[in-house]
């Protein structure tokens, strides 16, 4: 780079004001974010409107996560082919004429195909988002702008089941897809307007790219393969399924050799060289680990209520509000008052610690009896730990990374996060039905003739169906079908919380990573940072 370039490129501003474009770029990331959730509510709606199975209607989930995760972490090489500001609208405007597609679908096999494509191009959405405001912002204020983009990336999946409920049960569930059209018609115009290249991104995007093709077939058949086997895989008995199995060896196959083609190639469709810088190659571990309790916490309460507690959906949803509510009131204030005063490093290990003492908490307090502002409570608990890790990780992992590579360190960034996620939440499931079937084998040995305290529960029930006026020949018939649902109420509520139990370990594990973080003076955090 000449003396003259590297002069334009220190003096660059953009013209608008850059928290404007902070929340236009977040406006279109959090509609995208919005609909990897929003949907898991209306499925039996879709079903049933499209003539179509609940088990074939997942489809409509698993399609768009494919192609979701197999854009990520290309969409930096996609946005030096394109321009980024271009490959950015393309992704708004494609997105938003997909959700409309979805919205007017008149067969499964149209909405299969429809969210397919939105996958693709909504995956897009997320990485430059985050590359802009890298670029937009000065290291310094890059953790009140990252504040910004938490309120989309943590704030979207625990509104997303309640919304969508609402809408479905409200309206229509087309209208879970219609409503992405004004936004994302806003969010176009206002890019269009606000955005622009610095002069870095514009050189990069006029050089000569070159296309991995053998990267991107090895990314597509590796996140393909992941993506289907972690989304069908509790459906259908995990490796007790051959279409599952097949699709964890592509996915072990395809993953392990796109590393090593991508680590050997002289021009990578991804450079993975970024995990050379330390604070990088750690903060994403922790992004992944955030996505993992993230997701799938808020799967799990919202599932148990439902499942287990007899909840509607609607107010299952609600459950999480609370917690929504406490992020976006202090994580604002983590970005403006707590990083230019305290180690990230800190913060973050304080994070983690409050994010595990919080599921502690809450492996030892449900009940079968537990009222909605326990799980509330408990629900909010686990936010509070969350507000105190992204915008921390996030900015440091950023912090000694040069700027050059934030279009590839944005994609990896951001599908690390996504695929945490999607383990965690399929994990999750996975342990609450072995736990399930573990707990209710334990207290089954219970369960005979020869226990005191069964033969007298069982006698008291009995009891109790003769008083309602149940026949002599179904009492005993019933009365043991009661002690057979309240077995499998208590096995599954213990289930639960083992399950947060061992999510609590894992929080408490990745504290002493927070101490592995390298500081700058450059950090983003300000003084904060400079450790």
């Amino acid at each position: 780079m000449s003396g003259a370039q590297a002069s334009s490129d220190a003096g660059w501003k953009p013209r608008s004001n850059p928290w404007l474009i902070a929340v236009v770029v977040t406006l279109a990331a959090f509609m995208e974010v919005l609909d990897t959730t929003i949907v898991n509510v209306s499925l039996p709606h879709i079903a049933g409107s499209l003539s179509a199975s609940y088990d074939d209607a997942t489809w409509t989930l698993t399609s768009y996560l494919v192609a979701n995760g197999i854009v990520l972490p290309i969409s930096g090489w996609l946005g030096r082919l394109l321009g980024r500001k271009r490959y950015f609208l393309i992704c708004i405007a494609m997105f938003t004429f997909c959700s409309f597609l979805c919205g007017i679908a008149g067969s499964l096999g149209q909405m299969v195909v429809f969210r397919l494509l939105q996958g693709f191009f909504g995956g897009g959405l997320q990485p430059n988002q985050q590359s802009i405001i890298l670029d937009t912002f000065p290291p310094a204020q890059r953790g009140r702008a990252f504040a910004v983009v938490a309120l989309a990336t943590i704030v979207a999946p625990v509104v997303g089941p309640t919304l969508g409920g609402w809408i479905t049960d409200t309206y229509s569930w087309r209208w879970v897809f219609l409503i992405n059209i004004p936004v994302g018609l806003l969010a176009f115009f206002a890019v269009t307007a606000l955005v622009e290249d610095p002069p870095w991104v514009v050189r990069a995007s006029q050089g000569r790219q070159h296309t991995d093709y053998i990267g991107l077939g090895l990314i597509a058949v590796g996140l393909g393969a992941m993506q289907i086997m972690l989304d069908r895989g509790e459906d259908d008995d995990w490796f007790g399924s051959r279409f599952v199995l097949v699709c964890g060896i592509l996915a072990v196959v395809g993953l392990s050799t796109a590393i090593a083609w991508l680590l050997y190639a002289r021009e990578p469709v991804v450079n993975l060289r970024v995990f050379k810088d330390r604070n990088f190659a750690i903060g994403t571990l922790m992004i992944f680990g955030v996505g993992a309790v993230l997701y799938s916490s808020a799967v799990l309460i919202p599932q148990l209520a439902q499942q287990t507690l007899g909840y509607t959906a609607l107010l299952a949803g609600l459950l999480l509000s609370p917690g929504a509510l406490m992020i976006i009131f202090l994580i604002p204030l983590v970005g403006k008052f707590l990083m230019p005063n305290v180690q990230t490093r800190l913060i973050i290990g304080f994070g983690f610690m409050s994010l595990g003492i919080s599921l502690a908490i809450a492996s030892r307090t449900l009940t079968p009896d537990v009222d909605f502002t326990t799980l509330a409570l408990l629900r909010a608990g686990q936010t509070f730990g969350l507000a105190f890790l992204f915008v921390p990780i996030s900015t440091i992992a950023y912090s000694t990374l040069p700027r050059e590579l934030n279009g590839d360190a944005s994609a990896l960034f951001v599908m690390a996060r996504n695929v945490g996620g999607a383990i965690g939440i399929s994990l999750a499931a996975a342990m609450v039905t072995q736990r399930t079937q573990i707990r209710r084998a334990y207290l089954a040995e219970h369960l005979t003739p020869l226990s005191q305290p069964y033969d007298t529960t069982l006698a008291q029930v009995t009891q109790s169906l003769r008083g309602m006026g149940v026949s002599a020949a179904d009492l005993s018939a019933r009365a043991t079908g009661l002690l057979n649902t309240t077995l499998t109420h208590q096995a599954t509520m213990q289930a639960y919380l083992d399950v947060f139990g061992i999510c609590a370990i894992g929080a408490f594990c990745v504290v002493p990573l927070a101490f592995l973080l390298r500081g700058s003076k450059a950090g983003g955090g300000g003084p904060g940072a400079a450790h």
